[in-house]
Protein backbone atom coordinates (compact mmCIF):
# COMPACT_ATOMS: atom_id res chain seq x y z
CA UNK A 1 0.00 0.00 0.00
CA UNK A 2 1.30 3.50 -0.75
CA UNK A 3 1.08 6.32 1.44
CA UNK A 4 -1.41 8.00 -1.17
CA UNK A 5 -3.77 5.43 -0.42
CA UNK A 6 -4.40 6.67 3.23
CA UNK A 7 -5.67 9.67 2.89
CA UNK A 8 -5.03 12.92 4.11
CA UNK A 9 -6.15 11.48 8.50
CA UNK A 10 -3.76 9.17 9.00
CA UNK A 11 -3.97 7.37 12.28
CA UNK A 12 -0.47 6.14 13.38
CA UNK A 13 0.29 3.53 16.50
CA UNK A 14 2.29 0.93 17.62
CA UNK A 15 4.31 -0.27 20.97
CA UNK A 16 6.84 2.66 22.72
CA UNK A 17 9.67 3.49 20.80
CA UNK A 18 8.68 1.61 17.83
CA UNK A 19 9.06 5.04 15.62
CA UNK A 20 5.53 6.64 15.50
CA UNK A 21 6.91 10.28 15.85
CA UNK A 22 9.58 9.88 13.24
CA UNK A 23 7.41 8.06 10.70
CA UNK A 24 4.42 11.18 11.73
CA UNK A 25 6.91 13.66 10.96
CA UNK A 26 8.36 12.06 7.78
CA UNK A 27 4.50 12.10 6.52
CA UNK A 28 3.40 15.26 7.63
CA UNK A 29 6.41 16.67 5.68
CA UNK A 30 5.75 15.03 2.74
CA UNK A 31 1.71 15.67 2.92
CA UNK A 32 1.47 18.58 4.27
CA UNK A 33 -0.34 17.51 7.55
CA UNK A 34 -0.33 18.67 10.48
CA UNK A 35 1.46 16.77 12.93
CA UNK A 36 0.03 15.81 16.44
CA UNK A 37 2.07 13.88 18.73
CA UNK A 38 -0.44 12.29 21.71
CA UNK A 39 2.02 11.96 24.03
CA UNK A 40 2.51 15.73 24.05
CA UNK A 41 -1.03 16.12 24.45
CA UNK A 42 -1.41 13.54 27.31
CA UNK A 43 1.36 14.93 29.20
CA UNK A 44 2.35 18.62 30.85
CA UNK A 45 5.16 20.71 29.27
CA UNK A 46 7.94 21.15 31.72
CA UNK A 47 7.59 18.20 33.55
CA UNK A 48 8.84 14.60 33.92
CA UNK A 49 6.26 13.40 32.10
CA UNK A 50 3.28 14.26 34.09
CA UNK A 51 -0.42 13.21 32.87
CA UNK A 52 -2.76 15.95 32.38
CA UNK A 53 -6.19 15.68 34.18
CA UNK A 54 -8.37 12.72 31.76
CA UNK A 55 -10.99 15.75 30.79
CA UNK A 56 -8.07 17.89 29.36
CA UNK A 57 -6.31 15.42 27.25
CA UNK A 58 -9.73 14.14 25.88
CA UNK A 59 -10.43 17.39 24.98
CA UNK A 60 -7.30 18.19 23.57
CA UNK A 61 -7.51 14.98 21.31
CA UNK A 62 -11.17 15.57 20.54
CA UNK A 63 -10.01 19.44 19.18
CA UNK A 64 -7.05 17.86 17.86
CA UNK A 65 -9.03 15.12 14.91
CA UNK A 66 -11.74 17.64 13.90
CA UNK A 67 -9.06 19.22 11.50
CA UNK A 68 -9.07 17.93 8.10
CA UNK A 69 -5.00 17.28 7.22
CA UNK A 70 -3.12 15.95 9.96
CA UNK A 71 -1.10 12.53 10.80
CA UNK A 72 -1.51 11.69 14.50
CA UNK A 73 0.54 9.15 16.64
CA UNK A 74 0.34 7.92 19.66
CA UNK A 75 -2.21 4.75 21.21
CA UNK A 76 -4.04 5.66 24.06
CA UNK A 77 -6.77 3.18 23.10
CA UNK A 78 -9.65 4.54 25.06
CA UNK A 79 -9.56 7.39 22.76
CA UNK A 80 -9.26 5.48 19.65
CA UNK A 81 -12.78 4.94 18.47
CA UNK A 82 -13.42 9.18 17.76
CA UNK A 83 -10.10 8.85 16.21
CA UNK A 84 -10.77 6.05 14.00
CA UNK A 85 -14.03 7.46 12.72
CA UNK A 86 -12.16 10.62 11.62
CA UNK A 87 -9.09 8.98 10.13
CA UNK A 88 -8.63 8.00 6.39
CA UNK A 89 -5.88 5.72 7.05
CA UNK A 90 -3.90 3.60 9.63
CA UNK A 91 -0.87 2.61 10.19
CA UNK A 92 0.44 0.07 12.82
CA UNK A 93 3.95 0.11 13.57
CA UNK A 94 4.56 -3.71 15.30
CA UNK A 95 8.47 -3.56 15.71
CA UNK A 96 10.09 -6.54 18.38
CA UNK A 97 10.63 -5.93 21.97
CA UNK A 98 14.30 -5.54 21.81
CA UNK A 99 14.32 -3.19 18.99
CA UNK A 100 12.19 -0.93 20.94
CA UNK A 101 14.30 -0.97 24.19
CA UNK A 102 17.01 -0.47 22.15
CA UNK A 103 15.15 2.96 20.34
CA UNK A 104 14.18 3.86 24.35
CA UNK A 105 17.72 3.87 25.75
CA UNK A 106 19.15 5.66 22.87
CA UNK A 107 16.82 8.36 22.73
CA UNK A 108 17.07 8.51 26.28
CA UNK A 109 21.42 8.97 26.57
CA UNK A 110 21.61 10.26 22.92
CA UNK A 111 18.91 12.36 21.69
CA UNK A 112 18.34 15.85 22.79
CA UNK A 113 16.19 16.90 20.23
CA UNK A 114 14.21 14.30 19.44
CA UNK A 115 10.67 14.11 17.99
CA UNK A 116 7.68 13.96 20.01
CA UNK A 117 9.74 14.83 23.04
CA UNK A 118 7.74 16.77 25.67
CA UNK A 119 8.51 20.78 25.64
CA UNK A 120 11.11 21.70 28.12
CA UNK A 121 11.30 17.80 29.45
CA UNK A 122 13.87 15.59 29.43
CA UNK A 123 14.17 11.87 28.51
CA UNK A 124 15.79 9.34 31.15
CA UNK A 125 16.10 5.60 31.32
CA UNK A 126 13.16 4.77 33.90
CA UNK A 127 12.95 1.31 35.31
CA UNK A 128 8.67 1.67 34.94
CA UNK A 129 9.06 2.61 31.28
CA UNK A 130 11.60 -0.66 30.59
CA UNK A 131 9.07 -2.81 32.44
CA UNK A 132 6.09 -0.83 30.09
CA UNK A 133 8.39 -1.88 27.26
CA UNK A 134 9.60 -6.03 28.39
CA UNK A 135 5.59 -6.67 29.79
CA UNK A 136 2.97 -4.81 28.83
CA UNK A 137 3.72 -3.93 25.31
CA UNK A 138 3.45 -7.65 24.48
CA UNK A 139 0.01 -7.50 25.37
CA UNK A 140 -0.81 -4.61 23.80
CA UNK A 141 1.36 -5.87 20.52
CA UNK A 142 -1.31 -8.65 20.32
CA UNK A 143 -4.33 -6.60 20.69
CA UNK A 144 -3.10 -4.12 18.20
CA UNK A 145 -2.55 -7.21 15.65
CA UNK A 146 -6.31 -8.06 16.64
CA UNK A 147 -7.37 -4.77 16.39
CA UNK A 148 -6.33 -4.10 12.69
CA UNK A 149 -8.31 -6.61 11.32
CA UNK A 150 -11.28 -4.94 12.08
CA UNK A 151 -10.42 -1.58 11.28
CA UNK A 152 -12.14 -0.59 7.53
CA UNK A 153 -9.67 2.00 6.88
CA UNK A 154 -6.92 1.46 4.03
CA UNK A 155 -4.34 0.17 6.41
CA UNK A 156 -0.80 -1.22 6.87
CA UNK A 157 0.80 -3.14 9.48
CA UNK A 158 4.84 -2.92 9.65
CA UNK A 159 6.70 -5.25 11.09
CA UNK A 160 10.29 -4.74 10.91
CA UNK A 161 12.73 -2.50 10.90
CA UNK A 162 13.85 -3.18 7.38
CA UNK A 163 9.92 -2.67 6.51
CA UNK A 164 9.74 0.48 7.78
CA UNK A 165 13.01 1.15 5.61
CA UNK A 166 11.39 -0.15 2.68
CA UNK A 167 8.21 2.15 3.44
CA UNK A 168 10.25 5.32 3.89
CA UNK A 169 11.93 4.78 0.48
CA UNK A 170 8.67 3.63 -1.80
CA UNK A 171 6.45 7.12 -0.58
CA UNK A 172 9.87 9.38 -0.86
CA UNK A 173 9.82 10.31 2.94
CA UNK A 174 12.66 11.42 5.22
CA UNK A 175 13.49 10.93 8.07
Amino acid sequence: MKLDDLGTRICIMGPSNSGKSTLAEAIGRAKGLEVVHLDQLHHLPHTDWVPRLPEEFTALHDKAITGDRWAIEGNYSRLLPQRLERATGFILLDVTTTTSLYRYVRRCWFERDRRGALEGGRDSVKWEMIRHIVVATRANRARYRDMIDGISLPKIRIATTGALAAFYRANGLRR
